[in-house]
């Protein structure tokens, strides 16, 4: 890429040492002229770079300073081929959404032959029955696809999901999630991990479930796989259900500092080691919440409503419940029947959070709505417990 400032810099000491020559009276007549054309072409590259900066704004969609940042690996001297290309994929079902993001991560798609290179790899997306909606997500997740060649990666990537998913509905459901992965390019680590699932007796639909969701995962190194199996193991997952490769997934997504980092939220509450294990063998997705929404949500499970941290872990699901759209609104509906004695208080806690939105206002709201007509307002947010008359909704206190 042309710098422009060491350009700039490069011109200034031209013309230094031409003024320079020129006092002394040896400056050839010629000189103007390489003076003349080295500025001409900063000028040119100058106006190159803002012409794609403007392109990438106006036609992307892109933000000022995402669109400097992009058109330092791309630039544009006219618009037919970006044009056409953007053309294709709108016609093919592509928001400004999904070409900001293919922009974003691979801005060279946009210099591809839109006929000879995209057209042919949409069309075969299209005939294993991938729909328009699918055809952006595909595409927006994982743009290489379109930069790599359709016979020796796209096609072999079908055939390898689909002769292990056995459909090709399951096929594009595992393309959809295949962020920046290949597993084309690591194909002898992916079929070495999916070997050793089926020696341990990984049933059919646990592995299809990794493929499908997380192909990522099974694209590891075989090495690194392993050791991640033997750590899943001797937690005590049992390899017969689903929850063996969620939390295989959730191990080789962090590094074993991470893991440390993530269990400590949970000793701060006074949990042992065995419960805190025990949480990651019920919810393996516990671990994986940031450290603030575990202290949220147990200051305020704990601190205001109540509940001992043990109670909290033999039920790890609410904890990946949201916390002002879920835990909170339901709380304190609970919290209004049991000071209205409405209802006992030995109500467990995945009886509160647990079901439906139609079985708790069948149950908590709609059930006690003659007693307590803002039920349904408290539950929306619409309505205070201060208002009623009762305390501790201070949202800010809990989320602090």
């Amino acid at each position: 890429m042309f710098s422009f400032s060491s350009s700039r810099l490069s011109l200034n000491k031209i013309v230094s040492l031409f003024v320079s020559n020129a006092q002394l009276g040896i400056l050839p007549f010629h000189s103007l002229f390489v003076i003349r054309s080295f500025s001409s072409r900063v000028s040119s590259n100058l106006n190159d770079h803002s012409f794609t900066v403007s392109f990438l704004i106006n036609s992307c969609g892109l933000t000022l300073k995402s669109a400097q940042s992009v058109s330092k690996k791309i630039c544009f001297k006219t618009l037919e081929r970006p044009d056409s290309v953007l053309r294709l994929l709108r016609e093919h079902g592509f928001t400004n959404s999904h070409i900001s993001k293919i922009a974003m991560i691979r801005p060279n798609v946009l210099l591809l032959h839109p006929e000879r290179t995209i057209l042919p790899k949409l069309e075969f997306l299209c005939s294993i029955g991938a729909s328009r909606s699918d055809l952006s997500v595909i595409v927006s997740r994982n743009p290489d696809l379109l930069n790599r060649s359709i016979k020796q990666n796209l096609i072999p990537h079908y055939h390898i999901l689909k002769s292990i998913l056995l459909s090709d509905v399951k096929a594009i459901k595992c393309l959809k999630n295949l962020v920046k992965t290949s597993i084309v390019l690591s194909q002898n680590d992916f079929f070495a991990n999916l070997s050793l699932l089926r020696g341990l007796g990984i049933p059919q639909s646990s592995t299809s479930f990794l493929v499908i969701h997380y192909p990522h995962v099974m694209c590891v190194k075989a090495f690194s796989f392993a050791e991640g199996v033997k750590k899943v193991i001797k937690i005590g997952f049992d390899p017969s259900k689903l929850q063996f490769v969620r939390a295989l997934q959730v191990l080789l997504g962090i590094k074993q500092k991470t893991w440390e980092d993530k269990i400590e939220p949970f000793r701060r509450w006074g949990l042992s080691e065995e419960e805190i294990l025990s949480i990651f063998r019920k919810n393996p997705l516990c671990m994986g919440l940031s450290e603030k929404n575990i202290t949220c949500s147990m200051n305020f499970l704990v601190c205001k409503m109540g509940w001992q941290p043990a109670a909290v872990a033999r039920v790890p699901v609410v904890l990946c419940y949201g916390l002002e759209t879920r835990i909170m609104p339901r709380c304190l509906v609970i919290r209004v029947l049991l000071l209205k004695g409405l209802i006992k208080a030995d109500v467990p806690l995945s009886t509160m959070l647990i079901p439906s939105e139609k079985h708790f206002l069948e149950r908590f709201v709609i059930k006690y709505q003659d007693q307590v007509p803002q039920l349904l307002d408290i539950l929306h947010g619409k309505m205070r417990l201060t208002e009623l008359g009762f305390g501790f909704d201070d949202k800010s206190a809990i989320l602090d």
